[in-house]
């Protein structure tokens, strides 16, 4: 590694050439802050809410080791940046050119697709908040403008330190509203506890519903964008890596106790009276409905106020991480070279033409798919793509960490191995799902 100083996220200096362990400190966590808030989406409360509604507390279990499976994934993105000192894209790019093919189709159409989903999440809980500000009429387009450009801005005109502060609030929220919720509607305890016994419910498909639902907790693409948040914190070197193993376990820790207390939740509110909610973001406008008649208008204006955090979080996590990692790309072919973290922990990365590029092309073009609809085909490939990424990330984190690309201290243990290949084959069996449920007739 390159003997060159880096800048952390608090403004102090570190010298990749101090080899010294650091002592892992509450003091330092942040980047796992990010990528907690950034991979819990309004999706995956609904889909952790409509478990609980459908199968109580059975599964449970599922949504545990999700969490532990994304422990893994995020810990190896952070272990190949601070290892090697050279960023994943870099890492990707060592193992051929389909690897650079696959990551541009995958950003150029995800980015394009996401961007409205993004914006159409956050504007929903507004429209909730404040329905008389614009007319009904215009639906929640005004809102989903306004938190796109509000993202856009914020990234643009901000480095990480100020990022990661504004994440580090919005969590706060995030955990305020999902914790009281937990506790307001009095779980049982027991069945809970029973709950974490691995056991399949008695229903149809129930295999692949348990797998849906451990494949998705906290995060896609998200767990790559970890390694470049670690290096924008300013830790570049393996001086970091205990550092970073804490900051990633208190990232999974808090995304599950987003997800078990949202299935508390779902089991409680929901399951015990037959009630079912719409699938997607707008399950979560049912939610305030229910919570409103239940608990009062308090309590469902505070959920609202917890889902936008939730979503809004998401919309700028993604508007950072994703543009650094572009800006990565464009770098690295641009000057046909290996791209170090530290060039990422500089900030410069954050205000470079590829960044603000990737800025616009996630804000603007997205508005357009808001008055006219997502062109089908876009959708079934940015599902294909989607489905897609979660595998490739798996398996070329397996097999850079297996290879003298990493210095061999730093490679795979046994462990290690068998976390990420069980993550990687469940992710397989999850993308032949998605592509064999796409409705390829009509494609064509």
């Amino acid at each position: 590694m390159a003997d060159t100083t880096g800048t952390s996220g608090t403004g102090t200096t570190t010298s990749s050439s101090d080899s010294q362990p650091r002592k892992s400190s509450w003091k330092y966590i942040g980047p796992g802050i990010v990528v907690a808030a950034t991979g819990v989406g309004a999706g995956d409360l609904v889909a952790t809410l409509i478990a609980g509604s459908n199968f109580g507390y059975t599964l449970l279990w599922a949504a545990v080791i999700g969490c532990v499976v994304k422990i893994s994934l995020a810990e190896a993105a952070g272990r190949w940046h601070l290892a090697t000192g050279r960023t994943l894209f870099d890492g990707w790019a060592s193992l051929g050119r389909w690897t650079t093919y696959f990551f541009v189709a995958y950003v150029v159409i995800w980015g394009f697709v996401y961007g409205a989903a993004a914006m159409s999440s956050s504007a929903l809980p507004l429209q909730a908040l404040w329905p008389d500000v614009f007319p009904a009429d215009w639906s929640i387009k005004p809102w989903a403008i306004i938190c796109g450009l509000v993202g856009l801005v914020f990234v643009w005109f901000n480095k990480y330190e100020v990022f990661e502060k504004v994440m580090t609030v919005l969590v706060g929220v995030m955990f305020v509203v999902t914790v009281y919720l937990a506790v307001r509607v009095t779980p049982n305890l027991g069945d809970a506890f029973a709950g974490l016994l691995p056991v399949l419910p008695d229903e149809k498909d129930s295999v692949l519903n348990t797998l849906g639902l451990i494949g998705g907790v906290g995060g896609t693409i998200t767990l790559a964008a970890y390694g470049y948040w670690v290096n924008a914190k300013g830790w570049t070197n393996a001086s970091w890596m205990k550092v970073m193993r804490l900051d990633n376990r208190v990232a999974y820790v808090t995304t599950g106790i987003f997800v078990v207390a949202m299935l508390f939740v779902g089991a409680e509110l929901l399951h015990a009276s037959h009630t079912s909610i719409a699938s997607g973001d707008k399950g979560l406008l049912d939610l305030t409905a229910i919570l409103e008649a239940e608990y009062g208008t308090a309590t469902a204006k505070l959920f609202l106020i917890g889902f936008f955090a939730t979503s809004f979080t998401s919309l700028i996590g993604v508007w950072h991480g994703v543009s650094l990692m572009f800006a990565d790309f464009v770098e690295r072919y641009r000057g046909a070279r290996a791209v170090t973290g530290e060039e990422v922990a500089r900030g410069d990365r954050e205000k470079s033409r590829p960044f603000r590029a990737y800025l616009l092309w996630l804000t603007f073009p997205p508005i357009v798919l808001l008055f006219q609809g997502q062109p089908f085909r876009l959708v079934i490939l940015y599902g294909v793509l989607g489905a897609a990424f979660m595998p490739f990330l798996a398996l070329t984190l397996v097999w850079l960490l297996n290879s003298s690309r990493t210095p061999t201290s730093w490679r795979n243990g046994w462990l290690s191995n068998g976390m990420l290949t069980v993550a990687g084959l469940l992710f397989v069996v999850l993308c032949v799902k998605q592509v064999w449920d796409q409705p390829w007739s009509d494609f064509f």
